[in-house]
């Protein structure tokens, strides 16, 4: 199962200057296009002044990825294409990248504009980092105090966390793990309880 992506270590800014333009890259974490749409919003309001805000994002693994790309009133396919084309090259998703220009006074022509975009958009990334990340879920499991340690030992070996424990007559867990080795957690359980264990799927909020 693939549930491994790439996307930004941490969120990053950089900014060039192309024949008096300003160029400000900005890079942001996002999970939904709701996210985008807000951080997008705040660099506007932030950037009140600037003459353009071209942007792409790119959203959700694998064959479930949405993007959107804008040139926000720069010439067709100058701006908000050559941004995504840099997100799409490096393989990265979850993350919103805007470009702010403020117009110097010169006009950098469609080829100019373009390189000055994909430069700016590729110095940020660049300066974000990548790092791999997972789809998980969670389930809650049910079990004996005296399987406690073992149960914990189990967990940790197949790379899941613990998010919640509760303690009365057993215990109760709830454990968050990748998605690729929920069969093998749940197989583990049931070996360890010898079928006696209760566990259930935590709906999220």
């Amino acid at each position: 199962m693939d549930d491994c992506y790439l996307t930004i270590a941490r969120e990053a800014r950089a900014e060039s200057k192309v024949r008096g333009s300003r160029f400000i890259g900005e890079t942001f974490k996002i999970v939904s296009v709701a996210d985008a749409l807000a951080r997008l919003e705040t660099v506007r309001r932030r950037e009140f002044a600037a003459t353009h805000h071209c942007y792409a994002w790119k959203i959700g693994p694998g064959d479930r990825q949405e993007f959107k790309y804008s040139d926000d009133g720069e010439p067709s396919g100058t701006a908000g294409r050559p941004i995504y084309d840099v997100i799409h090259g490096q393989g990265v998703t979850n993350l919103l990248l805007v470009v702010t220009r403020y117009f110097g006074g010169t006009k950098l022509g469609t080829g100019g504009l373009a390189r000055a975009y994909s430069d700016t958009a590729g110095a940020t990334l660049e300066l974000s980092g990548m790092k791999e990340e997972y789809i998980t879920t969670c389930y809650r499991f049910n079990l004996v105090f005296s399987l406690y340690d073992r149960w914990r030992t189990l967990i940790c070996h197949l790379g899941g966390r613990v998010t919640d424990s509760r303690f009365a007559e057993g215990v109760t867990m709830d454990v968050e793990i990748r998605l690729s080795r929920v069969e093998q957690l749940l197989e583990s359980f049931t070996e360890l309880t010898a079928g006696k264990g209760k566990v259930e799927p935590v709906k999220n909020d």
